[in-house]
């Protein structure tokens, strides 16, 4: 991409910011701004998506740039696992399978891909050290927050200085489960059923973004802000995989969420 069209992506490019990250070059992408076409029409950043190569690589290209530009994009390929890395120097064909990762580096942005589920940032800007975690229920569930903080006083940073950002995900009201599902959770901790509330019969609303707070707080994330969006709901801001799939579409988008350390 050109500079000057670069110029023109950080006006045509919306992001949404964190009160919490002030300071960190930072933000969570929708699907406005792009320039992917039918049921992925706008922003999809998704390599997976069933979308023209070339539309994924510029709507990348104005997402970096409407975030971090000139730095070096960096992601993982995502798997639903409760697994860090730090970021390193891998091309898209090489990118290990986990669902997080981290950098005390300059010039690089690390970029995590959801369609409902929660794409968590996280800095300690006085160590330099950022994180990017996506936290589905099965990536909560399996600790994905803790090893993202792990991770990152590994590099450096101090758990008590540690700030983090939940980003748009799918709200409670949109997030229907089985009993099936809420039993697992209170397998492990009777205390965990105050994220579900009753739906209808043999089915619960289940609070994913509450749930991420509560294991980044276990983490010892002492700053935690939530942005509150559903990505459900508002389909003109927001992919959704649950919405592609009750309206049995045959793909559906993903949107990015970055972060670079200051």
């Amino acid at each position: 991409m050109s500079s000057s069209r670069r110029a023109k992506a950080l006006v045509e490019v919306p992001a949404l910011r964190a009160d919490v990250l002030a300071g960190v070059p930072h933000g969570f992408l929708g699907r406005r701004g792009g320039v992917s076409t039918g049921a992925v029409a706008g922003l999809n950043v998704g390599l997976g998506a069933d979308d023209a190569p070339e539309a994924v690589r510029e709507n990348r290209a104005r997402a970096v740039a409407a975030v971090a530009p000139a730095a070096r994009l960096t992601t993982v390929y995502q798997v639903h696992s409760g697994d860090c890395v730090v970021a390193g120097d891998w091309d898209d064909a090489h990118r290990p399978h986990a669902d997080a990762l981290v950098t005390d580096k300059p010039g690089v942005v690390l970029g995590i891909v959801t369609a409902d589920c929660a794409p968590i940032l996280l800095a300690d800007a006085q160590a330099g050290v950022v994180g990017a975690a996506h936290a589905g229920w099965k990536g909560a569930f399996g600790g994905v927050a803790e090893a993202t903080v792990e991770a990152m006083v590994a590099l450096g940073a101090s758990r008590n200085r540690i700030v983090a950002a939940i980003g748009p995900c799918i709200a409670q009201a949109s997030y229907e489960v089985d009993d099936g599902f809420r039993a697992r959770f209170i397998a492990r901790d009777e205390t965990l059923g105050r994220f579900f509330a009753q739906g209808r019969e043999g089915h619960w609303q289940f609070a994913l973004e509450p749930f991420v707070a509560h294991r980044l707080a276990l983490a010892g994330v002492g700053h935690v802000e939530s942005l509150s969006r559903d990505t459900y709901a508002d389909e003109e801001g927001f992919f959704s995989f649950r919405r592609a799939t009750h309206r049995s579409e045959a793909t559906y988008g993903r949107q990015f969420s970055l972060i670079a350390r200051p």
